[in-house]
C-alpha cells in the first residue's frame, strides 16, 4: 500500500516531541534553514503568509522542527520588526524605549497585562466604530491616510467612542494601583516604600 506525502508528514509530526497541537490549531514548523513549513497544506510558507494568517484570525503555532520548542512569539516579533522597519511604523522610538525599560522591572508583568487589555479594548472600540459606520466605505479600500482623514471629520462621534476607551484604560490603571498596594513584595508588584 503506497504511503502519501501527507501521511508521511503526519506520521513524522506525531513522532516529534512537543508537536501535539490541539484540534483546530494549525501547526507550522521552523527548520534550521529558517524556512517555515505548514503541516496543514504540506508546503513551505513565508512570513507574509503567516502575517495573512494573523490578519485572518487563524489559530496557529510555530514549533521548532527538531526540538518541538514553541517559536510562535519569536515569529510574531519578526513580523512586527518587518512592519516597523518598512512603511509607517506604529511605535515611536520613545515608545519602544519605554517598553524596553519595563523589562526586568517589578511592573513588567502588570505592564504586559495592561497593554494586552488596552489592545483588546481598542479592538472592541474599533469594531463598534466600524459597525456604526457600516456602509459609509469599503474597509478594504480604507488606507491609513483615508482613515485619518475620515476620523478628523468625526470629532463628536469619536469623542464619545474614545471617551469610553479612555475610561476603560483609567479604570484598569486604578485597579492595577490597588492591586499593587494589596500585594507588596509579590513579584510583579512594587514593594511599599
Amino acid at each position: 500500500m503506497p504511503t502519501t506525502r501527507r501521511a508521511k508528514a503526519a506520521a513524522a509530526s506525531a513522532e516529534e516531541p512537543g508537536s501535539a497541537a490541539p484540534a483546530g490549531l494549525r501547526t507550522l514548523k521552523k527548520y534550521p534553514n529558517r524556512r517555515l513549513y505548514d503541516t496543514q497544506t504540506s508546503s513551505y510558507i513565508t512570513l507574509t503568509d503567516v502575517k495573512r494568517m494573523v490578519l485572518d484570525a487563524e489559530d496557529f503555532e510555530v514549533r521548532d522542527a527538531k526540538t518541538g520548542e514553541d517559536l510562535t512569539r519569536s515569529i510574531l516579533l519578526q513580523i512586527i520588526l518587518e512592519e516597523e522597519s518598512g512603511g509607517v511604523p506604529m511605535f515611536s522610538t520613545q515608545a519602544l524605549a519605554q517598553i524596553i525599560r519595563f523589562y526586568g522591572h517589578a511592573m513588567q508583568g502588570v505592564m504586559g497585562t495592561m497593554l494586552e487589555k488596552n489592545l483588546q479594548a481598542f479592538t472592541e472600540l474599533q469594531a463598534q466604530f466600524l459597525q456604526s459606520s457600516k456602509g459609509l466605505y469599503d474597509p478594504k479600500q480604507l488606507s491609513p491616510e483615508l482613515w485619518t482623514k475620515f476620523l478628523s471629520g468625526q470629532p463628536d462621534a469619536l469623542q464619545g467612542l474614545m471617551g469610553s476607551y479612555v475610561e476603560q484604560s483609567r479604570t484598569l490603571f486604578e485597579q492595577m494601583q490597588k492591586a499593587s498596594a494589596l500585594f507588596p513584595g509579590v513579584p510583579g508588584f512594587p514593594a511599599k516604600r
